[in-house]
């Protein structure tokens, strides 16, 4: 369903997160609670704080040890719940044990308050939340919101966090909030490799021409020699996060004309890596095919 919070799967989580329903309510959620604490997480797709909660919640399940499930239930396809529960807003998460609801809360609690709420109802009290690991969840759900919110609070507790910074800089970039990101850079560790992407993606930024794709497009096909047209509609395709098309025509340019305007196509197109990531497909295969062109 578009615009739902990506979310583990078992398979990725284990038994320590679940989707539930009407169907599987009793089973995963009530009987469940015999064995350990469970955690229904009401949420809805169009919720911000339940993007920025349930990734904290599933990183605190998986840190557990079997001591607390996470049961995950959109509120939108099935009201019922909530309803039966008198939720008057989400997130809403109540606690379940002995097949009892035994706590609850609402809104997005901060860490320090997560982990006493989930103290108070299993032995040795609350896994840390590894905020590290919640944070890349988040990034990789393209959650940039939520996983600012939590390398802000990585930095909160420890202002030196080099990683908590470059990645709340990234999620900046990814916001289009290039002003705050480039004050955390202004104030990084000079040449941290943690950096070298965000500091691409601000080049990039700063480069960017505004030319419509569309128009600049037609100039290259009409005239392939125009290397200028395809520089700017790579530039274009960049900003509008269209990664293969842009790499693809500094590809080109490459071919055509490798010293063009002192090999500035190359020089772009190793910015683009930087900023998309060393992991990132379009890296991967831009760096084979530029391989093949430099030393073939």
């Amino acid at each position: 369903m578009d615009g739902e919070i990506p979310m583990q799967t078992e398979s990725a989580a284990g038994d320590a997160a679940i989707d539930v329903d009407g169907q599987n309510f009793a089973a995963e959620v009530v009987e469940a609670s015999h064995g350990r604490l469970v955690l229904l997480d009401l949420w809805a797709p169009w919720c911000e704080p339940c993007k920025e909660l349930t990734p904290r919640l599933e990183a605190l399940a998986a840190a557990s040890g079997g001591a607390v499930r996470l049961a995950r239930m959109n509120i939108d396809l099935h009201p019922e719940v909530a309803q039966q529960l008198r939720v008057q807003s989400i997130p809403a998460v109540f606690a379940f044990k002995d097949g009892q609801i035994v706590d609850g809360f609402a809104g997005a609690l901060p860490d320090s308050e997560l982990n006493a709420f989930v103290a108070k109802h299993i032995k040795g009290g609350a896994p840390e939340v590894d905020l590290h690991a919640a944070a890349t969840t988040a990034l990789a759900a393209e959650d940039w919101a939520g996983a600012a919110a939590l390398f802000a609070e990585l930095l909160a507790r420890a202002p030196d966090d080099a990683a908590a910074m470059a990645g709340l800089a990234g999620c900046y970039m990814k916001m289009g909030e290039t002003e705050k990101a480039a004050e955390i850079v202004v104030a990084a560790p000079p040449d941290h490799p943690a950096f070298a992407g965000v500091r691409a993606a601000l080049e990039l930024a700063e480069t960017s021409t505004g030319k419509d794709a569309d128009a600049l497009a037609a100039a290259v096909a009409a005239d392939p020699a125009d290397h200028q047209a395809r520089f700017d509609l790579a530039l274009a395709h960049h900003a509008a996060g269209r990664k293969t098309e842009a790499i693809d025509q500094m590809l080109e340019i490459v071919a055509r004309a490798r010293d063009w305007n002192d090999d500035l196509a190359r020089r772009r197109l190793l910015d683009f890596f930087e900023a998309y990531g060393a992991t990132d497909e379009a890296t991967q295969d831009g760096r084979r095919k530029l391989s093949s062109l430099l030393f073939n």
